[in-house]
């Protein structure tokens, strides 16, 4: 018995490790060919696209486990049951439930890690990310001149170059217009040709003009009138070109706004609390507020608003003793004073209920949030439960077989629990619903799978038959 569970231990970890490598990697492409287009001509740092890729790999863990858990297992009892050692071993006395339990264990110590992992890692990386492509979309691409285009990346300056030569940094036919005057005035360089190059260590361009001409209109700085056109012609003009809006800057990443998705467990926890208190209060004070105005529509004071309430008899009496001697601007008052008093208590009880509405919709946003991140974690170990037995029972460990299974129930499962934390969200389901929905029905479809290997019911005919023969008994 020892030799058949160090031998099932030493089968799992690598089809599950090599499973977990190949769809990482397939998940980091698509990765990849998404966000190359924001990435791409931006001039960023090696490592800063290396630690964006880092950060994201946490969420790509997190599908890719579960899914090489149920693959690997699928593969490793399914090889068990195909060599035919399957049949030796229930020959030998041994039920499935002992050949499984060890797969079990690496499933609940898998589980914890994730468990560890969704609700730490997970977050922190998250938040990161999203800071990161923060910064990355708010730098600027790269310099970058083309031929026959005007080039208005750079402030106050617009460059067109007719020709650029490929093995040097030679350029023909250049014009710039420049807008750098405080006046607002437009000064137009033109040149044959130039050459333009980066000194070391410096962030700017050093663009050196031959052969050309600058035209310039000057303007009066008090009335704004035209003062004078100016015509310069030069042999070797020189521009330096400010490229430190170019430069990649980063912000702290450990700073911002959190969400639920980039929050830790804990800090979820608390805040889901603060919420509900606040429901709470804010149901205690429009319940208050409602017990007053039922107290108050018994009696009228003098000053034509409500009044503490009396003895039923005489509330009663002295309202139609008002009434009765009030004239009619008196009861013109009154009217006044009930509706005004009845549509700020019309107001303020909309507006509590409003704010029990939303609070309870963030406090629902982050209980979605709490059980997912177990929910997903608990998956492991549900997968392990799956795939041991689905794997004895279909006698075949080939790759085809394994992965259309392996895919129709992944792709099941993920997509009830998408649609369930949508619904929760939304509040059509329980948080907890949603989010449980999923593994509720892998846990049954799991105990329902080892009670059939378990029970050889494959061996045996269909309950209806059985049943149906008993009756002709």
């Amino acid at each position: 018995m020892r030799r058949l569970h160090g031998m099932i231990l030493r089968m799992l970890p690598g089809p599950i490790l090599g499973w977990l490598g190949t769809l990482m990697f397939l998940l980091l492409m698509q990765f990849l060919i998404k966000y190359l287009p924001d990435i791409a001509g931006k001039g960023l740092p090696f490592l800063v696209i290396v630690e964006l890729m880092a950060y994201n790999l946490a969420y790509m863990v997190v599908l890719a486990v579960p899914m090489s858990i149920l693959i690997g297992t699928l593969m490793v009892f399914g090889r068990i049951a195909e060599t035919g050692s399957y049949v030796v071993i229930k020959s030998a006395g041994i039920s499935p439930l002992q050949l499984v339990w060890p797969s079990m264990v690496v499933g609940l110590l898998l589980t914890l890690g994730m468990i560890y992992f969704n609700n730490i890692v997970l977050p922190e990386s998250n938040f990161r990310a999203r800071n990161l492509w923060r910064d990355i979309r708010q730098k600027r691409p790269g310099f970058e001149l083309r031929s026959g285009i005007f080039y208005d990346g750079l402030n106050e300056y617009s460059i067109l170059v007719q020709g650029i030569s490929e093995n040097t940094d030679l350029l023909d036919d250049v014009l710039i217009y420049d807008y750098t005057d405080d006046n607002g005035a437009q000064t137009a360089i033109k040149s044959h040709h130039g050459r333009i190059r980066a000194p070391e260590g410096q962030s700017e361009l050093v663009l050196t003009l031959h052969d050309g001409e600058v035209h310039r209109l000057l303007r009066n700085q008090k009335h704004g009138l035209d003062e004078r056109y100016e015509r310069l012609a030069f042999d070797r003009y020189e521009m330096r070109l400010d490229l430190s809006d170019f430069a990649f800057e980063r912000t702290d990443p450990t700073e911002g706004y959190r969400s639920d998705r980039t929050m830790r467990t804990g800090d979820m926890i608390a805040l889901v609390d603060s919420f509900l208190n606040s429901v709470e209060d804010s149901k205690r004070k429009l319940a208050e507020s409602g017990l007053s105005l039922i107290q108050k529509r018994h009696g009228l004071g003098s000053d034509g608003y409500l009044s503490s309430p009396g003895p039923p008899n005489s509330r009663g009496a002295s309202t139609r003793a008002v009434l009765k001697t009030a004239d009619s601007s008196m009861h013109r008052a009154i009217y006044d004073a009930a509706v005004t008093h009845a549509r700020s208590s019309r107001a303020m009880v909309d507006r509590i209920q409003d704010t029990v509405v939303y609070e309870q919709q963030r406090a629902d946003r982050f209980k979605v949030e709490i059980h997912k991140k177990f929910s997903i974690a608990l998956a492991c170990i549900i997968f392990m439960l799956i795939g041991a037995p689905l794997g004895l029972s279909i006698r075949r460990g080939g790759l085809g077989t394994v992965g259309a299974l392996a895919t129709g129930i992944f792709l099941f499962y993920w997509v009830t629990l998408v649609q369930g934390e949508k619904l929760a969200d939304r509040g059509f389901l329980v948080p907890w619903v949603g989010m449980w929905g999923a593994n509720i029905v892998m846990l049954a479809l799991g105990l329902w799978l080892m009670v059939y290997v378990t029970m050889d019911l494959k061996a045996t005919p269909p309950l209806h038959r059985r049943l149906l023969e008993r009756r002709r008994r």
